[in-house]
């Protein structure tokens, strides 16, 4: 026979799935469900922290235990990207997943500082600096409401960035277009990017950050941005919260051997 804490988080799973608690509902508080003869509070304790280990909710200070968004937002691939929606308009790489989520940014949800440090070894790399030169970290925060998705820290060298919205520590994306807009009216177009993910377990200070529940990952991705001629603009480590995203990826498949054969081929003189 189950013990009394596992019937009645079976019972509490059973009401999410079946949607009488839906995505953003708060629970009940444990005294209510103690009232109500659900249990003692030990029980009903044991039952809302199974719940937050399954990823069914999340439980905060000053928010109680709240059921967790089930559709995560889509993170697309190279489409987030698309020249057209920064340099032409003022859609952003993040606000661009929350388009095609069908999910609507609201003023605030991006907070940020702005920094000049020593550079990460990471970042040095990436750009080409040796041990002990500095660059401008901008680190935002961004979340969905009230509830964090990710973290993301660009590296600038300094050269390229100061004297732009990218050094201005004001909450928000940089202005009209965001980052790659003021790149872009700098004089810095990008024109290809190199990204590499992983998954790993979140640091102390990840968990309160993100507000994650007991045992969920993270996924870092490491995003290196370049100029048509090969000049690094923008190196960014983000911190994603793993079920808060589905990454999405369309792209034509190369075919190597066609490249073999136009190098290969005659040409006329």
């Amino acid at each position: 026979m189950a013990p009394k804490w596992r019937e009645l988080a079976d019972r509490i799973a059973e009401k999410i799935r079946n949607g009488e608690y839906a995505p953003g509902d708060q629970l009940p508080q444990i005294r209510d469900l103690v009232e109500a003869g659900e249990g003692s509070k030990s029980t009903v304790h044991a039952a809302y922290k199974a719940l937050e280990a399954e990823g069914l909710v999340t439980s905060s200070r000053g928010h109680g235990t709240v059921v967790r968004q089930r559709v995560p937002l889509k993170r697309l691939g190279i489409a987030r990207y698309d020249k057209a929606k920064w340099r032409d308009g003022d859609e952003v790489a993040f606000i661009a997943d929350r388009v095609a989520s069908g999910r609507a940014y609201r003023r605030g949800e991006q907070t940020q500082t702005v920094s000049r440090v020593v550079a990460p070894p990471a970042a040095a790399a990436a750009h080409g600096l040796p041990a002990g030169a500095e660059v401008y970290a901008r680190a935002r925060l961004v979340k969905e409401g009230e509830q964090p998705t990710h973290t993301l820290t660009s590296y600038y060298r300094p050269e390229h960035v100061e004297g732009t919205r990218l050094v201005d520590p004001t909450p928000g994306p940089a202005g009209r277009g965001g980052g790659f807009r003021v790149l872009y009216d700098a004089g810095y177009e990008i024109d290809h990017m190199k990204e590499s993910l992983f998954a790993r377990v979140p640091t102390a200070e990840e968990v309160k950050l993100l507000q994650l529940p007991p045992g969920e990952p993270v996924v870092e991705l490491h995003r290196t941005t370049y100029t048509a001629d090969g000049t690094v603009v923008e190196f960014a480590i983000g911190v994603h919260a793993a079920t808060r995203f589905a990454w999405e990826y369309d792209f034509k498949v190369p075919d190597s051997a066609d490249q073999k054969n136009e190098e290969g081929a005659p040409h006329a003189e």
